[in-house]
This record gives C-alpha cells, structure tokens and sequence, in this order.
C-alpha cells in the first residue's frame, strides 16, 4: 500500500527566493526544477531523505500546501482508495521523473476531508 511521505509541498510568492531560502537558512539542496504543462514552475529540495516541493505560478492562483505519499502498487491504491469514495481531484497522470528510479511513474491527487489535496505517486 503506501511506502513513506515522498514529499510535502509548499505554493510559494517566489520561486527564486524560496530557494534561496530553505537552502541557506536550512541546508536544502535543489536537485530537479521544471515546468508543468499548466505553467507552473516546480523546484524540489532536498535535506537527507527530505523533499520539498515548492510550486510557483505567476498569476497568483494557487496558495497552501498538499503533501504526497509513495505507494508500491499505484493503480491498486488508486481503484482502492475510488472504491472508498475518496474524490477524486486529478485523474491518474504520467508524471517528470526527478531521479532514475522514478522512470514512468505515474501521479494522482485525491481531496482530504478539509480541502487538502492528497498526492500519490509510484
């Protein structure tokens, strides 16, 4: 079912000075960064086995957190999880590898009981 908490993400004002930020207060280190097909500029930070998201978008639209979990049997926990009655936020996605292991990974976002978004990867 699920492994470990693969990342927890933060939606920031700007990108560059988050950065800058959690890697020279707190010893992150940026390894991956790219765009989304939405326009959204994501950076993922490191600190040991530790991930940070931070996602930027210029036109201000997205505000709080979400956090992801790692799952060793993606389309199993995702039918589980729809049978439950979980919703559904973002259907079922091929997802940018950040490292070698996650080659053809996919990505899905349920919704939490208080509006959080829950992100599955694996």
């Amino acid at each position: 079912m699920f492994k470990r908490i693969d990342h927890v993400a933060l939606h920031v004002a700007d990108l560059d000075r988050a950065i800058a930020f959690y890697e020279d207060n707190f010893g992150f280190r940026k390894y991956f960064q790219h765009q989304s097909n939405a326009g959204m500029q994501i950076a993922y930070l490191k600190l040991g086995d530790t991930v940070l998201e931070l996602t930027h978008k210029s036109d201000g639209s997205m505000t709080g957190f979400h956090f992801c979990l790692e799952t060793d049997n993606f389309d199993e926990t995702v039918s589980d999880l729809q049978r439950r009655g979980v919703p559904l936020l973002r259907a079922p996605h091929d997802t940018a590898a950040r490292e070698p292991r996650e080659q053809s990974w996919r990505r899905v976002v349920f919704g939490g009981p208080d509006g959080e978004q829950i992100e599955l990867r694996g």
